[in-house]
């Protein structure tokens, strides 16, 4: 449909190497887009992505980047600038997982936490928002969670870190929107990656019994509202929180 296209746009995904952010590279790609993405000690599946992806015909780029790490997130930003021109749309999907009752919680987990998830998304938006205020157009799209709303025990970091993204997500749009840059963001429910395959076995099954669905996500369930935000279809979309999550919350 026209209105999902991406074609003449320029996207940047990061944590797109699999899961959630890997399925994003290719819809994106599908629909038009050129898609420089990162990714983090994931080279055989990023390399594999991006041939692909290439020899279907596609513009593809990939890197790697610690989005926690101020001095790699400018770097992989140059990159990104040089290889695309310019970064139209910018797609937050990098993340990291694994439970831990709060009493148990080290400093240093509290910290990677909310680095990689919180941290990162101001890291990486920092370096394109200045950028698409002065073209006047723009589409940032952060990853948050229906935890961010419920929280779950033994996940008081990751909670707070989705949380935080959700405020943020809001602020930003307040300052975007006047400009022609919407910021919106996901709040996925409990989807089948690499990380919920981290949380333990019990975690899993209780989470199960929650889920009005009965089942967890797939990838391809959840992408399809990225792809419409940052497409022409979600023009009127600012501020938003769009949660595919099986009925886990009703917002």
């Amino acid at each position: 449909m026209q209105e999902f296209s991406l074609h003449g746009r320029k996207a940047l995904v990061t944590g797109g190497s699999r899961g959630i952010g890997g399925e994003v590279v290719e819809l994106f790609a599908r629909y038009g887009a050129e898609v420089a993405f990162c990714h983090v000690g994931d080279g055989s599946n990023a390399a594999a992505l991006e041939a692909r992806l290439t020899q279907a015909g596609h513009r593809v780029f990939g890197t790697e980047c610690d989005v926690a790490d101020a001095a790699a997130v400018e770097a992989m930003a140059v990159w990104a600038k040089e290889i695309l021109g310019q970064v139209d749309i910018l797609v937050n999907m990098a993340g990291i997982g694994g439970d831990k009752a709060f009493v148990d919680l080290s400093i240093e987990e509290w910290d990677r936490m909310i680095g990689v998830h919180l941290r990162g998304h101001f890291l990486v938006t920092r370096q394109f928002f200045p950028d698409m205020l002065a073209r006047g157009y723009g589409r940032v799209i952060n990853c948050a969670s229906q935890l961010a709303y419920r929280g779950a025990p033994a996940l008081a970091h990751y909670c707070a870190a989705k949380a935080g993204i959700v405020g943020f997500t809001r602020a930003l749009a307040y300052e975007g929107a006047p400009h022609g840059v919407t910021v919106n963001a996901i709040a996925p429910g409990a989807t089948e990656t690499v990380l919920l395959g981290g949380l333990s076995d019990e975690w899993r099954a209780r989470k199960l019994t929650e889920i009005p669905l009965g089942r967890f996500g797939q990838v391809s369930e959840i992408a399809p509202t990225i792809l419409m935000l940052a497409s022409a279809a979600g023009a009127f979309y600012v501020g938003q929180t769009l949660s595919p999550n099986g009925g886990d919350i009703m917002l």
